[in-house]
């Protein structure tokens, strides 16, 4: 039996949801990960400081006696955002980051930005007040097929965005492509990457064994099988602008099983240990620390936890489906098990 002691990882990137349902799945994150940034697509969407320091105490109020676990804020950028509310965001010192949707790309993305160029003067203040801008990566023309979505973002969103604000910093969220693992590695040092577990362990296959499989459905889509390789280089290769980000998306078994079903893979109840799997099975176990625990807190100018965490490699089993408040939602691997497990 291998055993692995690694820093307290953090999530960069995680959806944690509201009320019954954010009580529902905090603990499974807040056992494993120290800190985490919170999205904001919530209805209505998490667009000013206020909004996200009452969120704030929401989650705080959420999280179960004896566990400890710090919520890192984001604002949802929109066609109205304006410069002042970024200053106002800095100076709370709990939110941490800025959100970009384009307007319909994915789950709650209805209030999103239209056009980029109606936040240029919310850009500059984000970089004059060193504030990252979390990208979706995904444009939303119906004209672009959508598994191209991602690469056609980067040749015609994030290339100009990146060479017109030198020092904007940006996080290309659960990049899914080679072309953005690539793009990512030679951009400046300003620009980083997170990656899921759930695209380090998939490709687009998944979607169609056996059937439909709904619960393997998220945005953007897992690609081909080349492209979950080109994933696993990145991240296993050391490179402190690729780090964990889960994109862990809780959603409502009914909602996901049904006609026009929710985009979002559920992955918090094994936020840690899928990891541990796809990188052992990469023969990089070793390189896990750095990606799950050290990139992140390096980018966002934040120290690496004291604690520390140990991990099994042994298998565990996965519930079939696990209580949603008054719902019951389908996590990865449901029924199955995990290669690793938490001590």
């Amino acid at each position: 039996m291998t055993r692995l002691t690694i820093i307290r990882p953090d999530d960069w990137h995680l959806h944690l949801r509201d009320g019954d349902h954010l009580r529902a799945v905090l603990p499974d994150t807040a056992r494993r990960f120290a800190r985490a940034i919170v999205m904001p697509n919530l209805k209505p969407p998490v667009a000013t400081t206020r909004l996200a320091l009452d969120y704030r105490k929401r989650i705080l109020a959420a999280l179960p006696a004896g566990m400890r676990f710090e919520p890192l804020m984001t604002l949802y950028l929109t066609d109205n955002t304006r410069p002042e509310e970024i200053a106002a965001a800095r100076d709370s010192g709990a939110v941490h980051a800025v959100k970009y949707y384009p307007a319909g790309a994915t789950t709650n993305s209805d209030s999103g930005v239209t056009d980029l160029a109606k936040c240029q003067r919310v850009l500059e203040a984000m970089e004059k007040h060193s504030m990252p801008l979390l990208v979706h990566g995904e444009v939303t023309d119906s004209d672009v097929d959508i598994f191209d979505r991602e690469c056609v973002f980067i040749e015609r969103v994030l290339s100009p965005l990146v060479r017109r604000q030198a020092g904007l910093k940006v996080v290309m969220e659960h990049i899914t492509t080679r072309e953005a693992a690539e793009f990512v590695a030679a951009a400046p040092p300003q620009v980083a990457a997170t990656i899921t577990a759930h695209h380090l362990l998939l490709n687009r296959n998944a979607l169609f064994a056996g059937g439909m499989r709904p619960h393997h459905y998220c945005l953007p889509v897992v690609k081909r099988e080349v492209h979950r390789q080109a994933l696993v280089k990145a991240a296993v290769g050391g490179n402190h602008k690729f780090f964990l980000g889960t994109d862990s998306a809780p959603h409502a078994r009914h909602t996901k099983e049904t006609d026009c079903g929710c985009a979002g893979i559920y992955t918090a109840h094994a936020g840690i240990e899928l990891y541990a799997e796809a990188f052992a099975a990469a023969g990089a176990i070793d390189r896990l620390e750095g990606f799950a625990s050290v990139h992140g807190p390096r980018f966002y100018g934040l120290p690496v936890n004291g604690e520390r965490i140990t991990l099994v490699d042994e298998p565990a089993q996965v519930a079939a489906d696990i209580a949603f408040g008054a719902d019951r939602l389908v996590p990865f691997r449901s029924g199955a098990t995990v290669g690793w497990r938490l001590a």
